[in-house]
């Protein structure tokens, strides 16, 4: 999907956020307009006022919450960010939120602005361990109730845990241990074409 990143987008985003600034105030901790997206970062004890704020604004209405995810910074304090894509079908504008917690500190939840951020919340919290003080069912989603761990974490070891599967010639369901062929890895996210030399291999043919 292409964002648009026009003058009249940026001047949009740009007016939007010096809503919110006049608005949160010192909620405000980090904000940035980049390719077309306006991003926010607030406190996490304070995620249900600046949600409902972004909703019921008349110049803003973020009524749509598309999207509650999240990210685990293992190397930070606060490893978690939690995620949330805003879209406002009135304006025609989306803004991104995020918070960031630890792995016992709960985020308030906000399936009281946002009635959808139920199952989200239950992703992110069997995903990562995330928690989310107030969920009224806060509990596994994608894997089994007697799955150990979360799954999405960088530092979730690959052996060693067990799965539950439907097994067709027992006719039953099974646990059994889990088997990836693959080692933890430590990505660098160096883009392929950035770490290039000024020769691609196989370019000194052509200069023979």
């Amino acid at each position: 999907m292409t964002v648009e990143t026009g003058p009249e987008v940026v001047a949009a985003l740009e007016e939007a956020l010096e809503t919110i600034e006049a608005a949160i105030g010192d909620d405000l901790l980090e904000k940035s307009i980049a390719r077309g997206e306006l991003t926010i970062v607030v406190p996490a004890a304070h995620i249900v006022k600046v949600l409902t704020f972004l909703r019921d604004e008349p110049t803003l209405l973020f009524k749509e919450l598309v999207d509650l995810c999240g990210v685990d910074w293992p190397e930070r304090e606060q490893r978690f960010d939690v995620v949330y894509h805003l879209l406002s079908l009135h304006h025609n504008m989306r803004i991104r939120v995020k918070v960031r917690t630890d792995e016992l500190t709960p985020v308030p939840s906000v399936v009281s602005v946002y009635p959808t951020a139920g199952w989200f919340e239950r992703e992110a919290w069997d995903m990562y361990g995330i928690l989310f003080e107030g969920h009224p069912d806060l509990r596994r989603l994608l894997t089994d109730y007697g799955f150990d761990g979360h799954p999405l974490r960088k530092d979730f070891p690959l052996t060693g845990y067990v799965e539950l599967r439907y097994d067709e010639e027992q006719k039953r369901v099974v646990y059994e241990p889990v088997k990836l062929r693959q080692d933890f890895r430590t990505f660098d996210f160096l883009s392929p074409w950035e770490g290039m030399g000024e020769l691609l291999p196989g370019d000194e043919k052509a200069q023979s």
